[in-house]
């Protein structure tokens, strides 16, 4: 894939090992969205956490925003296949959040899914977090959701 444009956003393929991407978009988030992202509070991203957030290889597929006039990366979307599932995340830097980048970056991954062959993604929501839950919704206008403890593991059909 290369560079795409939509809505003000310009959505490219995450290189394998871009470590300064991922540490940039991290450095963006304030306590409260990496909380909500890693589910507890984090300071900083370790060694192994950073490689793995960076990698991309046949199972991990990263996409990344930027919005125009910014050259720092205004979100990342990020999913790891396992079969015709995939599991997805996605973080929009604070200064973002509510512009639609996060909506922009989870559609574009899901367009690459299904072209994947992936039909179904399956994110973890940490608390009430009901940004990734419209975004999800719609995907395909249902989700199906399990709690447990203060984390929920959402469930969506990729339709057509």
């Amino acid at each position: 894939m290369h560079a795409i444009y939509r809505n003000g956003v310009t959505v490219r393929q995450l290189r394998d090992g871009d470590t300064a991407t991922v540490v940039t978009l991290f450095e963006r988030l304030g306590d409260r969205s990496r909380a909500s992202r890693f589910c507890g509070a984090k300071p900083r991203l370790s060694g192994a956490e950073l490689d793995r957030l960076a990698r991309v290889d046949g199972d991990r597929h990263v996409l990344v925003g930027y919005l125009d006039g910014d050259p720092l990366p205004a979100g990342i979307a990020r999913l790891v296949r396992d079969g015709d599932t995939a599991e997805v995340a996605v973080t929009v830097a604070d200064c973002y959040q509510g512009r639609g980048i996060g909506t922009t970056l989870v559609h574009a991954l899901a367009a690459d899914a299904r072209a994947a062959g992936i039909t179904r993604f399956v994110a973890t929501v940490c608390g009430d977090n009901p940004s990734i839950l419209a975004i999800l919704r719609k995907l395909s206008g249902q989700l199906e959701q399990t709690w447990r403890g203060g984390e929920r593991e959402v469930v969506v059909a990729l339709g057509a």
